[in-house]
């Protein structure tokens, strides 16, 4: 179900990506993303996000960025190894291919419960120096 909601910087949602895309671009149907952005006027129901994954980038470059398991949702797939940040694989996309990611449980009042922990301040200053590396503009980190 697509969000009705904009999300935080620093929340990790699951993005469909099976739609629209080619190779290079990023192709797997359901994968982690990290919030980049604030609401933002004029930009209704978009919402920009760097792509996650679990493989070890064969070379760590700049735009890598190594997220810990305690950091990602409590389910196996993302406790498995460590999460990757890609911060060359940026993407503004719209709400319906966002989803909130359900941690398989039922709260008292039987409402699914969904992970909601979001990435703390010091981690995101990594991540946005990150995402300047990815488009290339690394020096600018330092006023992060």
């Amino acid at each position: 179900m697509a969000l009705t909601f904009h999300p935080k910087p620093g929340m990790i949602l699951l993005c469909d990506f099976s739609q629209g895309f080619k190779e290079p671009e990023m192709v797997k149907s359901k994968r982690p993303v990290i919030v980049l952005t604030p609401p933002m006027q004029g930009r209704d129901r978009l919402v920009t996000v760097a792509a996650l994954s679990t493989v070890k980038p064969p070379k760590i470059l700049p735009c890598h960025y190594q997220i810990p398991k305690n950091s990602m949702p409590q389910l196996g797939r993302f406790q498995k190894d460590d999460s990757w940040l890609k911060g060359d694989m940026i993407y503004t996309v719209g709400f319906h291919r966002l989803d909130l990611i359900m941690l398989g449980k039922r709260g008292a009042d039987g409402k699914r419960i969904y992970f909601s922990q979001r990435l703390g301040r010091e981690q995101m200053k990594s991540v946005y120096s990150c995402i300047l590396h990815g488009l290339n503009l690394g020096h600018l980190g330092q006023y992060l």
